[in-house]
């Protein structure tokens, strides 16, 4: 794709690195096809092609209007378009800084500006965690459509205290903790079986996702950078990788060098931090070489969501699925488009709901029709979006292997 940028960006990091993204871009179209705004409204402009039209005619200096704005916000970021792409187009930077300069020119209404300042700050405060107790309290009072925001209390059990040589780091999360703390629990105590002790630094916080995505780049490039200086002095003393059992952090931290690319003070250590980060998925074939005697098999359909942060975003495909079964699960990915977001992404259910539970309701179609008991996925947001929508228990993987192991662990 020809470019021709406007003299405002042409000497600058973020119109250099569009322009040779964009000048990738051979507007086949392939990408619309998987696209879920696509599939949904079918408009050129609410899919990546067209998506990437807007961002290029801003760059060569047409002026964004609310309209440019509201194609962008549409999209979820599920970089399915990426998996798509037979140019390797980096759609996913891209529109983090088409979202940056349109955010820059155009002003938004009073009530969006709370609702998305409210997000960013609020997710991530400290005060979420008993924010959220004080609403699991009264859950059974609220309308239905902030009671699916609100996960029914949840026991995280016990974590382990064994001491072992090998180490991981691991984040908490900043909704997490409060919301389903039995995910972080049950990856200590599966990491523990296989004689990996599981550290949590205190002092990191929200990987930098939220503010981030809701353009305050700022503000998530901070959160970064309080993560790094959090975890280095447990990397220098030795610890082996810094694992992610929420999908959508770990795509964010394996981004930590690009995110912090120019800062001189921390690109290097940005880096480092990206290279050790693995999905907690990447482990399970030493897990399941270390626990396969004490995993005592249990009968049952189990059905998988795939997280778009984890199929396209981290292209890690087919692991999970793979390698519960050698453990005996019996688990199945739907044959219906198993690429397609489930309308989670993030923030994006609150933001634009009516897509959101569109995709929701369209993939526990396609989930329901494997008849599973229980249906797990590897991401926070993506297991609470989907049991909104469904009586079938929605879980975290991690949390069926801690369940059988032998002896339990809990």
């Amino acid at each position: 794709m020809q470019t021709n940028l406007a003299p405002e960006f042409k000497n600058t990091a973020d119109g250099q690195a569009a322009e040779a993204i964009l000048r990738k871009c051979v507007h086949c179209g392939f990408c619309t096809a998987t696209c879920p705004t696509y599939q949904l409204l079918g408009d050129e402009l609410d899919g990546p092609r067209g998506r990437i039209y807007l961002m290029k005619q801003v760059l060569e200096g047409e002026t964004p209007t609310r309209k440019t704005q509201l194609h962008l916000d549409r999209c979820l970021t599920c970089r399915n378009c990426e998996s798509t792409c037979p140019s390797g187009v980096d759609y996913g930077h891209l529109v983090d800084i088409g979202r940056k300069i349109v955010e820059a020119k155009v002003p938004r209404p009073a009530g969006e500006r709370f609702v998305r300042w409210a997000l960013k700050e609020g997710l991530t405060s400290p005060l979420f965690g008993p924010a959220m107790k004080m609403g699991q309290l009264v859950r059974g009072l609220m309308p239905a459509s902030l009671k699916a925001k609100v996960p029914a209390k949840q026991d995280a059990g016990t974590w382990p205290t064994r001491t072992h040589a090998r180490r991981v780091l691991m984040l908490a999360g900043c909704v997490q903790p409060a919301m389903m703390p039995n995910i972080n629990s049950a990856t200590a105590r599966v990491l523990d079986a296989a004689g990996i002790q599981t550290v949590v630094a205190a002092k990191a916080g929200c990987c930098g996702a939220v503010k981030f995505h809701l353009n305050d780049q700022d503000g998530g490039k901070a959160e970064m950078r309080a993560n790094i200086d959090a975890w280095w002095p447990y990397i220098e003393s030795g610890v082996e990788a810094i694992v992610m059992n929420a999908s959508g952090c770990g795509v964010t931290v394996k981004d930590y060098g690009h995110s912090l690319k120019d800062d001189p003070t921390y690109a290097a250590k940005a880096a480092r931090i990206s290279e050790l980060t693995k999905d907690l998925s990447e482990l399970l074939p030493e897990l399941v070489e270390k626990l396969r005697s004490q995993v005592v098999t249990q009968a049952g359909q189990v059905a998988f969501h795939p997280p778009c942060t984890l199929q396209h975003g981290q292209q890690l495909r087919g692991g999970v699925e793979k390698h519960l079964g050698e453990l005996g699960f019996q688990v199945n990915v739907s044959r219906v488009e198993p690429h397609l977001c489930c309308g989670s992404a993030g923030t994006y259910s609150v933001l634009n709901p009516e897509l959101a539970y569109q995709l929701r309701d369209r993939k526990l179609g396609n989930l329901n029709e494997l008849q599973a008991e229980v249906i797990v996925s590897a991401n926070i947001g993506c297991i609470t979006h989907l049991q909104s929508g469904t009586d079938t228990p929605v879980r975290h993987w991690i949390e069926l292997l801690d369940e059988v192991l032998f002896p339990a662990r809990r």
